[in-house]
Order: structure tokens, then sequence, then C-alpha cells
């Protein structure tokens, strides 16, 4: 059994702040826990706008604080993403999130994160893997 805070991992290697400064993480679960999946609380910044493709990864996030805008690159549609909203990125859709208030999600992605992605040039997490 594995318990721990997202308090207690703050400012350690879990605790991911991206490079383009629009965006932090706190990586709780990784795939060095061997179940599957990781899970994040991620913060995109008000005022913001982050592009995305988990090319390699599918990802299912759940809004619990703030608001924005989604837009899922494939089809031009755009969805107000709120407290309570879940979206699944379950075709890997390029998409973009323009940041109207801090916003606050719960992340799951599969296959599991390492703790040391950040998007690529073209918005990507490689994959890696514990042992690469």
């Amino acid at each position: 059994m594995i318990v721990r805070s997202f308090k207690e991992i703050e400012g350690t290697d879990r605790h991911v702040k991206s490079a383009s400064g629009t965006w932090e993480s706190k990586r709780i679960v990784l795939a060095k826990e061997r179940v599957g999946f990781s899970l994040h609380e991620t913060i995109l910044y008000a005022g913001t706008e982050t592009s995305m493709w988990y090319a390699n990864h599918i990802e299912a996030v759940v809004c619990v604080e703030g608001e924005a805008e989604l837009t899922d690159h494939e089809t031009g549609t755009s969805y107000t993403i709120t407290p309570g909203t879940m979206y699944l990125l379950d075709g890997h859709e390029r998409h973009s999130l323009r940041v109207k208030e801090d916003f606050r999600c719960v992340c799951v992605f599969n296959p599991p994160v390492t703790g040391r992605e950040d998007h690529d040039e073209n918005g990507v997490y490689p994959l890696l893997t514990e042992e690469g």
C-alpha cells in the first residue's frame, strides 16, 4: 500500500514545472510504482494557452478548480471546462487549453509517465521508460 500527499511531494523531483512556464504538475503515482497508470495534480496558469498532443498516451482529466477553454484541433470544437467536468483524450487528439482562471485538475495517464516528461516542440510527451 502507498499513502502520500500532494503536499509532501512539493519541491521534489515529482513536482515538475514546464519549460514553457504555463503549468506545474505534482505526479503522485508514477511508472515506477508499476500499477499501469500515473496520477497527477496539474495547475495551468490563468492567461496562458498550452497546446498538447499526447501521441503516446491516453489522458483523462477532471477539473477541480478554475475554468479553461478546451479546443479539439482535430474537429475545431471548443468546450468550456469547469469544476466537475471531465475530458478523455482517447483518440490522441491534438488539443489546447486556454486558461481563464488558474485551472487545477487531476489527470491519469496510460501508459504511466516516469515523472521527467515535459511537452516537446509538438506538444508531445516522449514515451519514456523507467529503464530509459
